[in-house]
This record gives C-alpha cells, sequence and structure tokens, in this order.
C-alpha cells in the first residue's frame, strides 16, 4: 500500500465521530473543523491541499482546485510523533452517519459530494471531479463539482440524516435527487435530466431536474441534505409562525408571551 494504514473505531449513532489510531510516523488528513480531540504525541500542522504534492506552485494549484469544490485553501496532517499508539478523534458538523470507505476494495477511486470529505489516510489524493457533459456541467446543482478521494488507504465521508448504499448492477439506472448523492464509485455513469411536465416543473416542489446514475457500482445515499435542512430551518425562521397541531391559534402566541 502507498497510503498509511490506520484503524479507526465509530462512536456514537446519529451525531458520530471516528477516532482514529496511528502508529508511530502514520498520519491522517482532514478538513478544517473537523477535528475533535487527540492524545498527547500528535503533532498538528496545516497545509496547502492534501500534502501529496512536492514544490510549492504544485501545492498551491491542488489549494487552487480545493476552492472550485468551495472548500477550505488548507487541510491539516495530524502525525503520531510520539512512541507507541496514539489517538485523533473527529467529528461530522452535522446530524448523520460517518461511512468508511477503503479505497483499495472500491477501485481506488471515489467520487462523492464536495462537503461530504470528513478524513483519510495520509497518501489519499483529494481532487476535484469535472463532469463532461454540457448538460450536467449547466444544471447539476449541488452534483457538478464534485470531490474525488483516490488511492489505496481508508478514507471517511460523512451524509446527513441516514445512509442507504445501493448496488448498482451492469445497465441499471438510479434516479435520485442532486443532493442526495453522497458518493459513488468511479465505474458509475452520471448524468442529469429533465424532470419534465409543465406541473412537475411549477408545481413539483423538488426542482426540475435530478440526477441519473448507471451502473455497475457502488452508490451512497443521504436521507437529509444539509441543504434541505437549512432551507426548512431558514423557512421557519424568517416566516410566519405556523400553528401546528394547536387548537389555540394566536391565543397560544399571547399566552405564551409572543
Amino acid at each position: 500500500m502507498n497510503n498509511h494504514e490506520i484503524d479507526y473505531k465509530l462512536h456514537g449513532e446519529e451525531m458520530q465521530c471516528v477516532e482514529i489510531e496511528l502508529d508511530p510516523q502514520e498520519s491522517v488528513i482532514a478538513e478544517p473543523g473537523s477535528f475533535m480531540m487527540m492524545t498527547d504525541g500528535v503533532q498538528m500542522e496545516t497545509m496547502f491541499g492534501d500534502g501529496n504534492h512536492k514544490g510549492f506552485m504544485n501545492k498551491l494549484f491542488t489549494a487552487g482546485k480545493r476552492l472550485l469544490t468551495g472548500e477550505n485553501l488548507f487541510m491539516t496532517i495530524y502525525t503520531n510523533v510520539g512512541q507507541g499508539k496514539r489517538q485523533v478523534t473527529f467529528a461530522a458538523p452535522y446530524s448523520g452517519k460517518i461511512i468508511p470507505m477503503n479505497l483499495q476494495q472500491l477501485g481506488n477511486k471515489i467520487i462523492c459530494q464536495k462537503d461530504s470529505f470528513l478524513c483519510a489516510a495520509k497518501g489519499v489524493s483529494v481532487g476535484i471531479e469535472f463532469q463532461k457533459k454540457l448538460g450536467t456541467g449547466l444544471f447539476g446543482g449541488e452534483g457538478f463539482i464534485m470531490q474525488k478521494l483516490e488511492g489505496d488507504g481508508l478514507a471517511f465521508v460523512h451524509s446527513g440524516g441516514h445512509v442507504i448504499e445501493k448496488d448498482l448492477q451492469a445497465g441499471e439506472i438510479l434516479k435520485i435527487d442532486t443532493g442526495c448523492i453522497v458518493a459513488f464509485t468511479a465505474n458509475v455513469q452520471y448524468d442529469i435530466q429533465f424532470v419534465g411536465g409543465i406541473k412537475n416543473t411549477i408545481f413539483g416542489g423538488e426542482g426540475i431536474f435530478y440526477a441519473v446514475l448507471r451502473g455497475p457500482g457502488k452508490v451512497w445515499i443521504q436521507t437529509l441534505p444539509i441543504s434541505r435542512l437549512a432551507g426548512r430551518i431558514l423557512s421557519y425562521g424568517t416566516g410566519s409562525r405556523k400553528e401546528e397541531g394547536s387548537i389555540l391559534g394566536g391565543l397560544g402566541n399571547l399566552l405564551d408571551g409572543d
């Protein structure tokens, strides 16, 4: 293996964290803001890109590509510089599941939603994946520019809500909301399709485009994209109060001081 061989343990159910165990001189890379805690003897270093490139210009180019996916210019590397095993723990940024992926068993490449990557063994390359078709580029929404994870080590991505795994057979098609895609293997074909129908377009409430995934390959799907959750919270925070389940209605607001 070219990547560091890390061990891990998942904690929790819906608000999960992953504890990475590092042997001496082993390292793990992570997105800024995902760090939770670490034991003494682990050294933290901020760097451009994923740490796999030599020379300032190569590092700068790699970091610049990350900006296209809306990610931070920098990543953080955690290295065990002590004697014996050390641990570092990362937490998902919102409620959902952390998905461990052994890239060696998944064709050495995974395409994932641009904000789903959490951490990975040092040596895993974190880049961007452009979809080549024009329709995908113009209408892909959340799914247009995606991240690619390449290597033969462990990588961890997180989903919103519950995660469902689908194994698509050759030629099998799955139609899915672009925001619900967490990741898929590299041999899955990906495109954007128009929903069609004037009533669907105006009154459907689900957007006018969806993703079409064609097998063979594996797909990971999330039940609650963060964009959908944020939109619902925003609508409740800025709109007038809805009296769900309240018999008193407006009188209830008077009684509770609103």
